[in-house]
């Protein structure tokens, strides 16, 4: 069945270019190996890629789909690139963060499609209720259609006053606390202290789960403006460029974080929707990965065997 004109102008990139070193034990108890976790079925018979996949099937054609490796883990993403239609594996030289691989996935994305609307998922967290998050997405993205200058961030209502992810500060609004609501953000907080974590959890701030929509122009102009030079290196070669021209530009870039270097300092671009229960968790340790486990009621003897 042919889909709506509007569902041929979205894209989904899936960033699957890290390295999952916090994670290694768990995985080399797995697999035997130091695969980052992305290509490890942590959680299930599925690896947290397929798993994201499957997710982000509900809502985005294969065909308009791009998935960021990194070089180095080829021997992990080899059967996957035998599987999809060409030019949707974007591999990465290196592994330079986040920052360079979402610039480098939505100039690609501008080049195909400049006005299309894109959403940003993580191939390396767990959601209980994947129709449920899926169904955030698909909200995100009628509002990212009426308002087409911001970028929509997932927020996830907290459970502990976390100090490795980013905090989401909304404006205040009387329909801030409801679930699906959308304002916009006041303030972004990146990894805080834990005194801060605490105080920002009674205030009723939201963990942020990287997950991101928006136009890509949007998205490209907010990463424009922080990081010009990073901009620059990329937009002067080819979107799809040779892989000598795309070895040079890595070569000349700083690792960056999109968290800490796009988003805590372009809150002015950014709104927030709070999540409904979609039992999220970004997996990033072990201890999070027996406590999804736990929640979601699945003992697994080689994780636990790893910790």
């Amino acid at each position: 069945m042919a889909r709506p004109m509007g569902m041929r102008n979205q894209w989904a990139i899936i960033l699957a270019g890290g390295d999952g070193t916090r994670l290694q034990s768990m995985t080399r108890a797995i697999t035997g190996d130091n695969r980052p976790k992305q290509f490890v079925p942590v959680i299930g018979r599925s690896t947290l890629l397929d798993q994201t996949r499957q997710r982000v099937a509900l809502s985005f054609d294969q065909s308009r789909t791009l998935i960021v490796v990194t070089q180095k883990h080829r021997r992990f993403y080899e059967p996957l690139a035998n599987e999809i239609p060409p030019g949707l594996l974007l591999e990465q030289p290196v592994n330079k963060g986040t920052a360079p691989a979402i610039l480098y996935a939505l100039l690609h994305v501008a080049t195909k499609s400049p006005n299309a609307i894109v959403a940003l998922f993580p191939s390396d967290h767990f959601f209980a209720d994947d129709e449920e998050f899926m169904s955030h997405i698909d909200l995100a993205i009628d509002a990212a259609k009426v308002q087409p200058e911001t970028v929509m961030l997932l927020g996830i209502t907290p459970t502990a006053p976390e100090t490795e992810y980013g905090w989401i500060e909304p404006e205040p609004s009387i329909l801030a606390s409801a679930e699906k609501s959308i304002t916009r953000v006041r303030k972004f907080w990146e990894k805080p202290g834990a005194n801060l974590a605490s105080s920002l959890m009674r205030r009723g701030c939201l963990w942020n789960s990287f997950v991101m929509v928006g136009r890509v122009d949007a998205l490209l102009k907010m990463t424009r403006a922080a990081l010009p030079e990073m901009y620059d290196a990329f937009a002067a070669v080819k979107t799809v460029p040779e892989p000598e021209a795309l070895k040079e530009v890595y070569s000349r870039i700083e690792d960056s974080n999109f968290s800490h270097q796009v988003l805590a300092v372009r809150s002015k671009d950014l709104m927030v929707m709070r999540d409904g229960d979609v039992g999220w968790s970004d997996l990033g340790e072990p201890k999070r990965v027996f406590s999804t486990l736990a929640r979601i009621g699945v003992e697994s003897e080689v994780a636990m065997s790893a910790s």
